[in-house]
């Protein structure tokens, strides 16, 4: 397979079932962000820490190249053949959040990205996850897309939210709080005399 085909040059590129799009049309922005959002699940899933994860986040990823054949389909073209996409992949990211869940502290505060390295890259993927969720949402609005594929991806978000807090205790690592300054009571201009 030759790696370079040079139909890209202008500018455009084929969705599975041949119409040509902008690089910049809100689908390829879409699947586009979902490999970027692969990349940094690859990168979670090679840290030391996750090795006893390493089949779990082998499966997001699977799901990912899923969703993103459903992205890189054509619309217009309903008898294509794309991967499953089912419920049961929803739930397996729910099983997956409520057990690691259940040995964490419960979260009192919101929780500052980093106190690790490895933390801080799956904060990363979250909030690609989060933009590539939001990138689907607005082409929802404009295109058909499989429903479950935004309802994976807010899912994913919250698994990567709790997966960043296991990584962290796992790692024996700070967790950081945000703790909000007070805001300091202004008085107005009348009430001082000025």
């Amino acid at each position: 397979m030759k790696i370079y085909t040079k139909t890209g040059d202008k500018g455009t590129t084929s969705l599975y079932g041949g119409k040509r799009v902008s690089k910049t049309h809100p689908r390829i922005e879409a699947y586009g962000t979902l490999d970027e959002l692969n990349a940094y699940i690859g990168l979670v899933r090679d840290q030391e820490v996750n090795q006893c994860r390493s089949q779990e986040l082998k499966e997001v990823q699977d799901r990912l190249f899923t969703i993103g054949a459903h992205l890189a389909a054509d619309p217009d073209k309903e008898k294509l053949k794309v991967p499953d996409l089912t419920e049961a992949d929803v739930e397996y990211l729910e099983r997956a959040i409520d057990l690691m869940n259940s040995g964490l502290p419960a979260l009192k505060t919101f929780v500052l990205p980093g106190g690790h390295t490895s933390v801080s890259f799956c904060h990363i993927a979250r909030v690609v996850c989060r933009r590539a969720e939001r990138l689907c949402i607005a082409l929802s609005e404009s295109e058909e897309i499989y429903d479950l594929v935004i309802k994976y991806l807010n899912r994913l978000s919250d698994y990567l939210f709790v997966l960043a807090r296991t990584m962290t205790y796992d790692l024996k690592a700070e967790e950081v709080a945000w703790h909000p300054r007070n805001k300091i009571a202004q008085k107005r201009p009348e009430e001082t005399g000025n």
